[in-house]
């Protein structure tokens, strides 16, 4: 190869190398896809529309929600590290695409921490254990002395295997050297009904689908699982407060990407979501939700997703939880 032949090969080589970084610059240049790994109508699902909307009127794109339930988050978390890495697919990820799936499966058909790229946290839901309010124990104190007076004979529900109500729970008997016995339903709806009717006694909730029954008192509300008491629900010690530390137990949700994003596309998504969680809209959907809105980089959300993952780890595998 001559010289000339050299350098045009290089000049090439590089102009298409340069050329994703370029169209970076401009993003969005198209329609945008966020895959909600939930069905239509849940949680996470109205989280992401109302956030998407707010984004959509700054970044000038269309961003359309594509729900993808199914294996527990996996089917929408798979499809989302084998796309395309543009910014063009995005995805909603909870504590089971980051924290507890690869202890929960024997194998994932993505490895959570190489094959996305972190783009921002949204939130978290604190939860919080509620009883029914004719269960015998009246307060934290008499409800830890009745189950451990009582092994095994306490029921627990949760909206199903793996969920983060059922690991709380799992963490709960962990720090107290409880056993109390899970009864798990399919979805939060069902359970809460059942404690609600006195067929179940207990169960951690998350503030995002009980507020309503909390505030309402059709359940007693012990103690919640967060760092700091809830403004929602003032008058409810933390865990912490009355005797378990270390049980901080919520459920949280980000953005994510495939692998590989250009560095410019992650800034302005990022910048995107942090700047929506000032618009009114959505203040209003996370203060409904009881949703605690987590600004900060995407070093931040990757930092939490593998403190989780680390912090719920010895939890799974010591209650031998498995999910196939």
């Amino acid at each position: 190869m001559d010289r000339r032949t050299l350098l045009t090969t290089l000049a090439a080589t590089a102009a298409a190398a340069a050329a994703p970084w370029a169209r970076a610059q401009n993003y969005p240049e198209q329609l945008i896809k966020w895959v909600v790994p939930y069905p239509a109508g849940g949680g996470t699902d109205v989280i992401a529309r109302t956030l998407a909307e707010a984004m959509r009127q700054t970044l000038g794109q269309q961003i359309v929600i594509d729900n993808r339930p199914g294996a527990s988050t996996n089917i929408g978390a798979d499809l989302v590290a084998k796309s395309k890495p543009d910014g063009y697919t995005i995805m909603s990820a909870d504590n089971a695409v980051l924290a507890f799936n690869e202890y929960l499966f024997s194998k994932l058909p993505f490895n959570p921490e190489k094959d996305f790229s972190y783009i921002g946290a949204i939130g978290k839901f604190p939860l919080a254990l509620v009883v029914h309010p004719d269960f015998p124990a009246k307060d934290f104190k008499a409800f830890l002395a009745y189950v451990k007076a009582n092994p095994g004979k306490v029921n627990y529900a949760s909206p199903g295997n793996g969920s983060p109500h059922h690991l709380a729970m799992e963490m709960f008997k962990n720090r107290t050297g409880t056993f109390i016995t899970h009864i798990p339903y399919r979805g939060a709806a069902p359970a809460m009904a059942d404690v609600m009717g006195g067929q179940v006694p207990c169960m951690f909730l998350d503030l995002a689908s009980g507020l309503p029954i909390m505030q309402g008192q059709k359940v007693r509300v012990l103690a919640i699982g967060s760092g700091a008491r809830s403004k929602l629900l003032p008058d409810v010690p933390t865990l912490a407060e009355v005797g378990v530390p270390n049980t901080e137990v919520f459920a949280f949700q980000g953005i994510l990407g495939p692998a590989g994003l250009p560095a410019p596309v992650v800034s302005k998504l990022n910048t995107e979501l942090n700047r929506a969680f000032s618009v009114p809209a959505v203040q209003k959907r996370f203060s409904d939700f009881g949703m605690e809105a987590m600004p900060g980089t995407p070093q931040q959300f990757a930092a939490l997703s593998r403190a989780e993952s680390k912090r719920w780890g010895p939890i799974i595998k010591s209650a031998g939880i498995k999910l196939d």
